[in-house]
């Protein structure tokens, strides 16, 4: 049944539950770690509250587009290929990690993160399929 779901559900839906999902538990990672932070560099009054502020958003945001990203990569790849198993995710897995050592603009850094990432990414959803 799970699989017909996926097949009749648009690529763009599932990418943005997952950013949804995901940015929401990287803006609480941001709560909970921004105040730390906060301490450590000595901020108070507005100062701190505008620092956690920022920290929420960064977070979030972040945490939302590397989900979203993962999930319309893997969902299209997936579609394209008419199959379901570990290698859609080995693939997003690749492209995920790679937009995200993009910024860096050292292709070391891009392809070992992208690396690392693909095999994370292939492992889990080899694991959660068998």
């Amino acid at each position: 049944m799970e699989e017909e779901l996926i097949d009749a559900v648009p690529c763009s839906s599932l990418a943005v539950d997952a950013i949804l999902r995901i940015g929401t538990a990287g803006a609480i990672w941001g709560l909970c770690a921004g105040p730390q932070l906060a301490r450590k560099r000595g901020l108070s009054g507005i100062t701190r509250a505008s620092f956690v502020a920022k920290s929420i958003g960064k977070y979030g945001f972040q945490c939302g587009l590397v989900a979203g990203v993962f999930s319309s990569t893997h969902c299209g790849i997936q579609r394209y290929r008419k199959q379901n198993d570990w290698v859609n995710a080995l693939i997003a897995g690749a492209v995920t990690g790679a937009a995200i050592a993009a910024g860096t603009r050292r292709w070391t850094q891009v392809i070992g993160v992208a690396g690392i990432v693909s095999a994370f990414s292939a492992a889990a959803d080899y694991s959660r399929t068998n």
